[in-house]
């Protein structure tokens, strides 16, 4: 009798370590996991209502318009009808990616000349003429148009019943809200409509945007042209009056945004996409190929080796791409040989394997040719959405300026323009600026991954950062999101940000080598950005979803019609 009580602790015992063992791991969480859809956004509510959406019948892009609609209520410093979207769509019956820009231009008015009329020597970080005309409402119906099922009354619905009924604040947007209090106070427009009360609204506290309501529901009855020709392009036109601006009605009436071809590279048997200049996911590319000439597997996750190959090769890529990158209906963008295998290969001569390099260049190739929101979302037939939109400048509201009796505020994209006119992005009418926004798409063989990083000259980086924690580290999405990154904010100079988690011998060793390291939390959300990942194996039909501990969002599957296999179907927001 002994002996079997013996036996059968031991065997206990050994369960014991086994579950221990495998739950011993540096990832946050576990990945959501269904034959359903998945929606993974940076807010648990909006990754709500596009699971909601999902379960009422829409498909993927019905899902990301409705999640788009809620973050912009909810994190209205980030993103909103203000702004501008980037998207890239994987079709299930065609079996292909399409790339949508939705990036605004300047009004006709402003130009180089124009600002130096007015005294003004440098680009406008903030204000009335750092605005350019806002592409997410026109992106969002030509998107519902090419590949959705629902319409705008559907999709907004729950976007206005929240807006009228109020929502509570969360921990990290209110913080981002208290930082742009003295902004938001200098117009009395933005003031009424982002400081109930004199404040920007604290931790639980219920906030309500009216105004929001009624620009949604004219959306929702009139479609795009409301925002472009109707009421609320009255409402915006009458704020650049009031503020001194040079847009007109035919700089909204006449705005198109357009479908792109995706571009791609390759890094160690997997294809991973981005879209094309104005935006700089050409750096993510071209950061990938240098990385590729070097063995990061070997070296180890995070080793002082993979570290500096990495940081050496993000200064590169970045000095390529705010060189070259521009609206290309206005330049001729040499993208074929920026994200040649022949020419990275060359640029990653440049890197001495013992010294960081402080004074970085870009290179001639071939001539051939931080306010943002994340979200990605895959359908139970295979559908899939990589999406991000954004005000630009995250503390400050964008322009620092809300549309009266609107209820959102406006972007301050074209505060990325150069008033440099030999530069291909010198200012000038009807120009979209260079952006920082990029969603991505990577596959091999039966599995599609779309995801993004958001936060501005970060996201390249971290895109490459993300890919190479998939595939020379063999994480999941959810790992490759939470394992600590670098960013470099600058384009000049040999300064880096580091997260905490990154052991200290290893900084002490890079910093020898002539880094300048800048410490950062464990988590850090205002340097490092936060990300989204879906990914579904066309094989089994699995969906798997993950999202960004820097941020309070989930991935959340769909729950009902029947759905068979769903694992976690509300992931934890930890």
């Amino acid at each position: 009798m002994l002996r079997v009580l013996t036996a059968l602790g031991a065997s206990l015992c050994m369960a014991f370590v086994s579950g221990a063992a495998a739950q011993d791991r540096s990832q946050s969480r576990s990945m959501i996991i269904s034959k359903g859809g998945i929606v993974a956004s940076e807010s648990v509510l909006a990754s709500q209502v596009g699971a909601s959406i999902l379960e009422k019948g829409g498909n993927a892009i019905d899902a990301a318009v409705a999640t788009n609609a809620m973050m912009g209520l909810i994190a209205p410093m980030n993103d909103g009808v203000g702004g501008d979207l980037f998207a890239i769509i994987y079709d299930a019956k065609t079996k292909k990616l399409y790339g949508m820009n939705g990036s605004g231009w300047s009004p006709r008015a402003l130009t180089a000349d124009y600002l130096a009329g007015k005294g003004l020597k440098e680009m406008p970080q903030r204000g009335i003429h750092s605005v350019t005309v806002p592409g997410a409402v026109d992106a969002w119906d030509k998107m519902l148009k090419r590949f959705g099922t629902k319409g705008f009354g559907e999709l907004l619905a729950p976007a206005i019943q929240h807006s009228e009924e109020g929502f509570g604040v969360g921990e990290i947007i209110s913080v981002m809200w208290r930082d742009s209090e003295k902004t938001l106070s200098a117009d009395d427009a933005t003031a009424k409509t982002y400081l109930p009360g004199g404040r920007a609204p604290r931790v639980g506290e219920f906030f309500k945007n009216p105004d929001l309501a009624w620009t949604y529901r004219q959306i929702a009855t009139q479609g795009r042209d409301a925002f472009y020709k109707g009421e609320i392009a009255q409402k915006i036109l009458a704020t650049f009056k009031l503020h001194g601006g040079a847009m007109a009605a035919d700089d909204l009436a006449e705005f198109e945004t357009e479908w792109v071809e995706p571009i791609s590279t390759t890094y160690r048997g997997w294809t991973v996409w981005e879209l094309p200049p104005n935006g700089q996911g050409i750096a993510a590319l071209e950061m990938l190929n240098i990385m590729e000439s070097y063995p990061l597997k070997d070296y180890g996750h995070n080793s002082v080796k993979a570290l500096h190959a990495m940081i050496e090769a993000k200064k590169i890529a970045y000095a390529d791409m705010i060189r070259y990158s521009a609206d290309p209906r206005f330049s001729n963008i040499p993208v074929e040989g920026l994200r040649s295998k022949s020419f990275a290969a060359d640029r990653a001569k440049l890197i001495n394997a013992s010294k960081a390099a402080c004074d970085v260049g870009p290179g001639v190739p071939p001539s051939t040719d931080r306010g943002t929101t994340y979200l990605s979302v895959v359908d139970k037939d295979g559908n899939m959405v990589s999406l991000i939109q954004s005000n630009y400048s995250s503390v400050g509201f964008g322009a620092g300026l809300a549309v009266g009796g609107a209820g959102f505020a406006l972007q301050n994209r074209g505060g990325l323009f150069t008033l440099d006119k030999s530069h291909p992005n010198a200012l000038t009418g009807r120009k979209r600026p260079v952006h920082t926004i990029i969603p991505a798409f990577m596959e091999r063989g039966d599995t599609k991954i779309a995801f993004g990083i958001m936060g501005g000259w970060n996201q390249a980086q971290a895109h490459a950062q993300f890919v190479s924690n998939m595939v020379d580290f063999g994480m999941n999405i959810q790992g490759a999101l939470d394992q600590p990154r670098f960013t470099k904010e600058t384009f000049a100079g040999c300064d880096v940000n580091f997260e905490a988690r990154i052991p200290e011998k290893t900084r002490n060793e890079l910093t020898a080598m002539g880094h300048k390291i800048i410490m950062r939390g464990d988590f850090s959300v205002t340097r490092m950005g936060s990300g989204q990942a879906v990914q579904r194996d066309f094989a089994t039909g699995v969906n798997f979803g993950a999202s960004d501990p820097r941020k309070d969002g989930a991935a959340l599957a769909e729950m009902s019609r029947g759905i068979e296999g769903a694992t976690n179907g509300r992931q934890a927001n930890n």
